[in-house]
């Protein structure tokens, strides 16, 4: 199993912290897990272009579409 990035260890800790106390409706708690998510999911995109070689300036601009729609489709029909 790789290394935890200390972001997913940070938001890691803080979730487990707020899901104690607090039910997991709570906001903060919806926050905490979101923003767990987030870290894991940059974990694994740094990871994965780590171990790639480098893109065509097409293939960057697709997955900067991707990333910025935040995974809704805007390709052109």
């Amino acid at each position: 199993m790789p290394a935890r990035d200390p972001l997913v260890r940070v938001a890691s800790t803080r979730l487990a912290a707020l899901t104690r106390h607090r039910s997991a409706d709570d906001p903060e708690v919806a926050e905490a897990s979101r923003d767990l998510r987030a870290a894991q999911l940059e974990q694994h995109v740094r990871r994965v272009v780590d171990e790639m070689p480098p893109l065509s300036a097409d293939q960057r601009a697709r997955l900067i579409v991707l990333l910025r729609s935040g995974g809704a489709d805007e390709r052109p029909v």
